[in-house]
């Protein structure tokens, strides 16, 4: 099972002290986070995509090409990257170049956002989010299973014979998760093709997380890629730990309070009793990820969410540490020894190969370029 976690990148002020960073501030403090995470033993560093303020990470891709040169088996990912209003040929050709430059440690979550004016933005209609999630992506798949593609579609310029390059790390496209938190139509997307699906599973109770993901499972063994088991499930999380539970509860309280996201609403306590935020001591976190195992089945990647609201850097480095030292290698143990042998692990860019048959050279080469017209047989006679 992989261990991580993931950032939605918000500009937020610190409620104690009253000081807001600045984007550059911000953007050093996420890299020196994706880089602690590698150091205390975890699987996984996830980045949201934004386009508005108080969001930084308008281009995940910029920054996780930095991460990858900066670690070494960190496995990088998104939270999300957005089909409905992205080019899928820009997709396709910057996770590829992304891919080649992080050696293949490299997946994608694909969902359509929480903002609702990025449609617009982008030259989109909210109202076809789901139709451009479905053919987006369909498009997206033949982008990078097909040398030269032939499309048309509903919602953006046909194609004839486009190839998108670079090609695929090896042959082999990277792994795509589909991120949702209400919508069944993305749950079935994940199951058609046989793709993971991703929960975000940190503002709805439980019961809501058990029937989207109980659905994704028959929908996925419907299709037949499997017992609905071994359909490749991820989910978020939220914690701020102290030694002392109490500690962690006075400390966190006034983030909570005043986060955009959920400030003024519901208090600490109510929230924490009804969706799986965990505000306790690293004991307390053990035990309540373990218990996600009650409603969702084995599941394959579990990403944690600990550097919002406005928390300084130093103080989400000290969660890292305590994630790293005391509730992730517990974590490993247990549910490792919980999962039957046929419950398949969260799939890599190793795993995917090996599945394929090997590596294979996907490179192509055109018969001139659109520069010179000259082709490659011309170029190296010269």
């Amino acid at each position: 099972m992989q261990f991580g976690i993931f950032t939605v990148s918000d500009i937020t002020q610190d409620p104690t002290t009253g000081r807001t960073p600045t984007e550059a501030e911000r953007i050093k403090a996420v890299l020196a986070i994706a880089q602690k995470a590698e150091e205390v033993g975890l699987d996984v560093f996830a980045l949201g995509e934004h386009h508005n303020p108080p969001f930084f990470s308008s281009s995940p891709t910029t920054t996780l090409a930095h991460v990858a040169a900066t670690t070494e088996k960190l496995q990088l990912s998104t939270s999300t990257t957005l089909i409905t209003t992205n080019d899928p040929v820009k997709i396709a050709e910057d996770y590829a170049m992304l891919q080649h430059l992080a050696d293949g440690r490299v997946d994608l979550m694909m969902g359509r956002g929480n903002t609702g004016p990025v449609y617009p933005w982008f030259g989109q209609d909210i109202r076809n989010g789901i139709e451009l999630a479905v053919e987006n992506y369909a498009l997206l798949r033949r982008l990078w299973t097909e040398d030269v593609v032939d499309w048309q579609g509903k919602y953006r310029t046909p194609l004839q014979g486009f190839t998108s390059t670079p090609r695929p790390l090896d042959g082999v496209p990277p792994f795509v998760w589909h991120g949702s938190i209400r919508s069944p139509q993305i749950a079935e997307q994940a199951a058609y093709y046989g793709d993971g699906f991703f929960h975000n599973h940190i503002f709805w109770p439980p019961e809501h997380t058990q029937r989207m993901v109980e659905f994704y499972r028959r929908r996925y063994e419907h299709y037949g890629h499997g017992s609905a088991d071994q359909a490749i499930v991820g989910l978020g999380g939220q914690v701020f730990m102290r030694k002392n539970s109490q500690d962690a509860v006075d400390e966190f309280r006034p983030y909570f309070d005043n986060a955009p996201v959920y400030g003024h609403g519901p208090s600490l306590e109510e929230f924490s009793t009804e969706t799986p935020l965990t505000v306790g001591s690293p004991q307390q976190v053990i035990e309540r990820t373990l218990g996600f195992r009650d409603y969702v089945g084995d599941y394959q990647r579990q990403l944690f969410l600990i550097d919002h609201a406005g928390l300084p850097l130093k103080t989400v480095l000290e969660q890292l540490d305590l994630l790293g030292e005391e509730v992730v290698p517990v974590l490993r143990r247990e549910f490792a020894a919980l999962k039957p042998a046929h419950v398949p692990d969260a799939p890599t860019h190793a795993s995917r190969v090996a599945a394929a048959g090997g590596a294979t050279d996907s490179t192509v080469h055109a018969a001139g370029d659109s520069v010179t017209g000259r082709s490659r047989e011309e170029v190296e006679a010269r």
